[in-house]
């Protein structure tokens, strides 16, 4: 009883019910281990807030991979590789990795602390109410950058934002992605994508792979939202991560919809593996080994900033001097809100393809939020347009919109300044000037 006690008082005074920090990260994903990293190795004491369990976010909880680096940065690369976001995500250990390489840094880390909202003095945010185990706490900061994906504490701290495109307020859908084994190694299956799925690489007994899984449609064994079933290489040569499935017409800021998306995205997986088993040789015997702990969702709010990485700056490859991420060159993918495939306006075949972009950087300004003073937005939820999230959303980009938040935030600590006032020109964030 006494060691527990002692154990209790220890984890109180590491994180005071009223703690101070100059930086606090909400959410524990790519864009906040960028942003609590980058934080605390320049010198501003900061503490990462998670909900769940584990470190990662999508890569991990979601099980999405592969890591999409799609921007040149060499911090997103080091990060990378030593929590190990690869080419393929190692789920089984990143978060284990993300911890501690946060706390070699000098971060505090707390999981299962659910972020409420923010802590308001008049229009600046001072800190977090978060919802722990043993309770409601509070920790105060002299910056909060909020990186929880569906911008909990920009919401509830009055910035204005945008969900789903123009035309209908509709969203990209929400995903299962899920791992298969139990079938021939020696014949393992890969396609990647819309257009390889229709292209004479991805033929199975003398059809193309597509015209499989819309025979399968028209037959009634998958939903028409599912499109394209895509396997790619697993972490080992008898498995494949299959990102198919697809809900449509949910919104993952809303727990209602979100599980209805659970439900009906695994159930979408049983099927799937049905038609693999029965067209995919070597795969009569394929089963389904890992399913991720969350399903996966690629868009919700999209927040007023002072800046916005629009449409046509991805299109154009638009430079910034400001910028937070330089050359990303992630396509328009935009995963159809009302049906299957790429959305209308970027290609009009069955199953779609992917508008491309020329290489375009991202503001900081992006990042800022209009009036809001104290707080900082970084990864999907930045200030974007429905299209331009659509490319910059990827974790490679997220992570480094984070790096940006978080050495912008130790700057502002560093002067006394608001993060409004943050020259992005001078954060070091490149190793060489932008061409």
């Amino acid at each position: 009883m006494k060691k527990k006690m002692l154990v209790a008082a220890m984890l109180t005074a590491l994180f005071a019910s009223a703690a101070d920090y100059d930086v606090i990260v909400a959410g524990g994903g790519p864009a906040g281990i960028g942003a609590a990293y980058t934080a605390a190795t320049r010198g501003a004491k900061t503490l990462l807030l998670e909900k769940g369990g584990r470190l990662g976010g999508m890569a991990v909880s979601a099980m999405v991979s592969p890591f999409s680096f799609a921007t040149d940065s060499s911090a997103v690369r080091e990060i990378a590789k030593r929590v190990g976001f690869g080419g393929s995500v190692d789920f089984h250990l990143a978060d284990v990795r993300a911890y501690d390489l946060l706390r070699e840094a000098g971060a505090d880390v707390m999981l299962h602390a659910h972020v409420l909202g923010p802590v308001m003095e008049g229009s600046r945010v001072v800190g977090v109410r978060v919802q722990c185990v043993e309770g409601e706490r509070t920790f105060r900061s002299k910056v909060v950058i909020d990186a929880t994906g569906n911008g909990i504490v920009a919401a509830a701290a009055g910035v204005p934002y945008e969900e789903g495109r123009k035309s209908d307020g509709l969203v990209q859908p929400m995903s299962i992605m899920f791992t298969v084994g139990g079938f021939n190694p020696a014949k393992r299956f890969i396609c990647v994508s819309e257009e390889h799925a229709r292209s004479r690489r991805c033929i199975v007994n003398g059809r193309k792979w597509e015209d499989i899984v819309q025979d399968e449609i028209k037959a009634g064994n998958l939903p028409p939202e599912v499109g394209v079933i895509r396997l790619y290489p697993g972490r080992a040569k008898n498995l494949n991560v299959v990102n198919a499935t697809q809900v449509n017409g949910l919104y993952g800021s809303r727990s209602a919809d979100l599980t209805k998306a659970e439900i009906a995205a695994r159930k979408q997986a049983a099927q799937i593996v049905d038609v693999m088993r029965r067209h995919l040789p070597g795969y009569e015997n394929a089963r389904i080994a890992e399913m991720p702990a969350v399903v996966g969702v690629r868009e919700t709010r999209r927040f007023e900033g002072v800046d916005r990485l629009t449409t046509e700056d991805v299109l154009s490859g638009r430079k910034r001097e400001d910028a937070v991420a330089r050359k990303c060159s992630f396509v328009i993918d935009i995963h159809n809100p009302a049906g299957a495939g790429q959305a209308d306006g970027h290609d009009k075949a069955v199953t779609g393809g992917a508008r491309r972009v020329k290489p375009y950087d991202i503001p900081y300004g992006a990042l800022v939020p209009k009036k809001v003073d104290g707080l900082l937005f970084c990864g999907r939820c930045i200030s974007a347009t429905h299209e331009a999230l659509a490319s910059c959303r990827v974790m490679g980009n997220a992570m480094a919109t984070g790096i940006g938040a978080g050495a912008a935030a130790a700057e502002a600590v560093k002067k006394g300044i608001d993060v409004r006032a943050v020259d992005a020109r001078n954060l070091g964030l490149f190793d060489a000037p932008a061409k």
